[in-house]
């Protein structure tokens, strides 16, 4: 496993006298080495923060029968170094049952091999509510190429990890790779600026990476040991500002989305969104990415360089977290089955953006997607906290009819985002709210949107009758508001909001926003 440790990247791979002399030298060192091995019987006993997050990475393995001790037996041939970072836990009782209750172990009488045993990566990060749940691919699988040979911790599903790094400098960087024995430094990109440049890595959890000012002797501006699969910025961005009318663009930017949603022909849901829940798993990996990045220099100001008015940056931040490659093609692919699932028909995933956090003053105007990509897509909220009233989604349904859904961490909303307009115009209300959001469109068919709806698709509702408040005005999600047609669902807002125009949206903007058609605003 420590072997791996050198294999960053093909550019980096140590020259054959090199690696044989780290051989000989590694193979006469460990036995000198001794891993402490921690046994738990609950998932109580496991090291946590102040915030209920684990607080190290954890590899765990049955701790009774024949698996313990050929498993301590393999581990005590490794230094500390080769665990990446994973503290060994043997679970026994209700926490053995809880990792390993479906997987065959072997018993008492057999002399089982390390590839006959079961194990178990955990994320550092992961709350502890969701500690029991992780994604497949962290088990120990003897058929995955990457666990071969021994090598299960030094796979992507433990210590091998993906890591970005984005440069906000204000010149090119030399960015290089630290050799953990030597010391020696190797250069790998030249790391250029801004988010279109960013570069990730799959290194190892310890490993150490610098970036350099090679035009200033060589001044390292950043110096960083990777403890986790994420992305870190070397200074951060600011968004420039201009002077302009921020009333008159968003009037003519609700003008134009109001035609592009009328230019989609095609549904897929009745009322063109619903509301549902993550499974676990993915959530408690989401999750664990989040806390793990969600500070600086890893949460970065979002790029907002002649993106429009859609989100008002020139009033508060808008932070942004990219998503390691691998990590996006795993959550992507549990997440398309949700939604294929709630559109009926084979879908192809098109984009995963990154996970982006409003803070207090927020607002997201309305909007619909990219008309050829996001046909079906979904918002999951990560994280969310300290908010003094709910920041609710709001979502127009067929008959342009206003829904106010509010979500708690872990909630999904199911949206036909090219043509279901939905945006959250409503400031934000203190804390700070993550969401990321995925999308996906109909198998090889970029002109999806011209087409007429195939035979079994859902009419759009339209008619619902007469509708009452029945709730109290500052209720959501609990059926506030009741028709005659119970399909309308518990989401429709308890203003009644009805839109017929582009005007009618941006006379929504300036009610919620609490400001009146007269008034200025401008950006500077």
């Amino acid at each position: 496993d420590l072997l791996r440790r050198d294999k960053l990247t093909t550019t980096m791979l140590p020259t054959k006298a090199a690696f044989t002399t780290l051989l000989i030298l590694l193979q006469t060192l460990a036995p000198i080495f001794s891993v402490e091995i921690q046994v738990a019987s609950s998932l109580s006993q496991f090291p946590y923060d102040e915030n209920s997050h684990l607080s190290s990475h954890l590899y765990l393995f049955p701790g009774s029968g024949p698996c313990q001790s050929t498993i301590q037996e393999r581990l005590s041939s490794l230094s500390p170094e080769a665990l990446y970072g994973h503290v060994p836990i043997a679970v026994v009782g209700e926490a053995a049952e809880t990792f390993f209750h479906d997987r065959p172990i072997p018993q008492d009488g057999s002399s089982p091999t390390y590839e006959d045993c079961p194990a178990v990566c955990i994320d550092r990060g992961i709350d502890a509510s969701l500690v029991a749940h992780p994604m497949s691919y962290k088990y120990y699988d003897s058929s995955n190429p990457d666990h071969a040979g021994n090598n299960f911790l030094g796979s992507l599903s433990c210590g091998r990890v993906e890591f970005g790094f984005i440069n906000y400098y204000h010149k090119p960087l030399s960015l290089q790779w630290v050799d953990p024995i030597s010391g020696r430094r190797q250069h790998l990109y030249l790391l250029e600026r801004l988010e279109r440049n960013t570069k990730f890595i799959h290194t190892y959890v310890g490993h150490r990476f610098v970036a350099v000012d090679t035009e200033n002797d060589d001044e390292v501006i950043l110096d960083h040991v990777v403890e986790f699969n994420g992305i870190i910025g070397i200074k951060n961005h600011v968004n420039p500002h201009e002077k302009r009318d921020i009333k008159k663009a968003v009037q003519n930017t609700m003008g134009g989305e109001w035609r592009k949603h009328l230019a989609v022909t095609r549904t897929f849901s009745a009322l063109g969104f619903d509301k549902g829940r993550l499974p676990d798993d993915i959530f408690g990996s989401m999750r664990a990415f989040y806390y793990n990045n969600r500070n600086p220099p890893h949460r970065l100001l979002e790029e907002w360089d002649s993106k429009g008015v859609y989100v008002n940056y020139w009033e508060t931040d808008c932070n942004f977290m990219q998503i390691p490659w691998h990590l996006k093609h795993k959550w992507q692919g549990r997440l398309k089955d949700l939604v294929e699932a709630w559109a009926g028909v084979p879908l192809e995933q098109t984009d995963l953006y990154g996970v982006r956090q409003y803070e207090a003053g927020a607002r997201l105007l309305t909007h619909v997607d990219r008309i050829s990509t996001h046909a079906a897509s979904l918002i999951v909220n990560i994280a969310q906290g300290n908010l003094t009233r709910p920041w609710t989604v709001e979502v127009y349904d067929h008959a342009d009819r206003l829904h106010e859904v509010a979500m708690e961490p872990g909630d999904i909303v199911y949206y036909e985002s090219a043509k279901a307009l939905h945006g959250r115009n409503t400031p934000l209300a203190g804390g700070y709210y993550a969401n990321l959001f995925t999308h996906y469109r109909p198998v090889d068919d970029p002109m999806w949107y011209k087409k007429e709806n195939p035979e079994g698709t859902p009419e759009p509702l339209i008619d619902v009758g007469k509708c009452e408040l029945v709730g109290k005005p500052d209720e959501y999600s609990v059926g506030a508001v009741k028709c005659e047609n119970d399909a309308i669902g518990p989401h429709l807002s308890p203003t009644m909001f009805q839109a017929r125009s582009g005007e009618d949206l941006y006379q929504w903007w300036l009610k919620v926003g609490g400001m009146d058609d007269g008034e200025t605003i401008d950006e500077l």
